[in-house]
């Protein structure tokens, strides 16, 4: 979600961010404004192509454009790394769009060749937890069987570009729809029996890593071991709706928290124990005007105004706004607020 109207300028996220020391951020889009503002730090970068692109991105002239406009004249001097193109399309009902997200990655992959740019920047694509059509125990997890004539092609493409595979997973949707089976603890990484894996006797003591873990299984079923898997969107919401059981600033900050500590540790899942997991945290800022439940508005680590929502330690420092006379700023100038935050390596500052 990019949708607010009370947020801080690129500039000063730029700030607010190397503040405190995160050293990976995911758009939704390829803000101009944003990547400029990064311009000479460290922070890398995935940058987002939506799905209303996708059927452009399979005509080689329309994708090697968009490589030329939003991707060659910022990466001198911003690290983009990644490009995902589109998101979450094989669980939506769109028959034609889950047809193109195979085809507009091949489109956007050899523009980046033709242009010499794969060395520093691959391409994929980001899926629902949805996709798997089982989860349970981790060792068995399948994909969706409708879903094996995208993943199957689509999978031996990320073998043969050497991309991550990119899963959005959130604990908190499993606890809210069952808080009566699934335990709070499991899903907050905090003290809880866990549980056993029959087939490998793994021991699971989050959600999280199970269903990481659950993720490479169905890649195995589909031939590959060669693929990583990494977490494109994770978090929880500090309020919600009176349905939305769990949504606290308690529980935000004991998921993210914990998250982070174990990141900071750079822990594997128990099926990948030597492979650190690559999170990235959804999402820096609240969103005020975000559609939906109350939750959808409540994701932010901080308030617009630089202030955390919680405690986990980020002691960051948003500068103080000054507007010239002469400077026009529209609403929705910082539009990219579905930023998410990786804590994958360079954040080592809790305390």
């Amino acid at each position: 979600g990019q949708i607010a109207d009370n947020l801080p300028s690129p500039t000063r996220v730029a700030s607010l961010l190397q503040s405190i020391q995160i050293s990976r951020v995911k758009l939704y889009d390829a803000d101009p404004n944003v990547l400029r503002a990064f311009a000479g730090s460290d922070v890398e970068f995935i940058i987002g192509l939506g799905n209303e692109y996708l059927y452009n991105m399979t005509d080689p002239a329309k994708a090697r454009a968009w490589i030329q406009t939003h991707v060659q004249p910022y990466i001198g001097r911003t690290k983009i790394t990644c490009i995902t193109v589109g998101n979450e399309i094989l669980t939506g009902d769109d028959l034609q769009l889950k047809s193109y997200v195979l085809p507009a990655m091949q489109g956007v992959y050899s523009a980046l060749q033709e242009l010499g740019l794969t060395k520093q920047v691959t391409v994929t694509t980001a899926h629902s937890v949805g996709i798997l059509g089982n989860s349970y125990p981790p060792s068995s997890g399948s994909f969706k069987p409708e879903l094996a004539e995208y993943l199957q092609p689509m999978l031996n493409f990320h073998s043969q570009i050497k991309a991550p595979f990119l899963i959005n997973a959130y604990p908190f949707f499993a606890y809210k729809d069952n808080p009566d089976e699934v335990p709070l603890d499991y899903t907050l990484f905090r003290p809880n029996p866990g549980m056993t894996d029959p087939n490998t006797g793994l021991h699971y003591d989050n959600m999280l890593y199970a269903q990481i873990d659950s993720v490479y299984s169905a890649i195995k079923q589909m031939g590959h071991n060669d693929i990583e898997v990494q977490i494109s969107e994770t978090g929880w919401p500090s309020k919600g709706d009176p349905d939305e059981i769990g949504a606290s600033p308690e529980n935000a900050a004991a998921y993210n928290g914990n998250l982070m500590r174990r990141i900071q540790r750079n822990e594997g899942t128990p099926g990948k124990p030597s492979e650190p997991i690559n999170v990235h945290v959804f999402a820096l800022f609240n969103e005020n005007l975000k559609p939906g439940p109350s939750s959808e508005r409540n994701y932010g680590l901080y308030y617009p105004n630089g202030t955390p929502v919680y405690n986990i330690g980020l002691q960051g420092y948003l500068p103080r706004l000054y507007i010239a006379s002469n400077t026009h700023r529209t609403a929705l100038e910082w539009h990219t607020l579905g930023l998410l935050l990786s804590f994958f390596t360079a954040l080592i500052i809790f305390l």
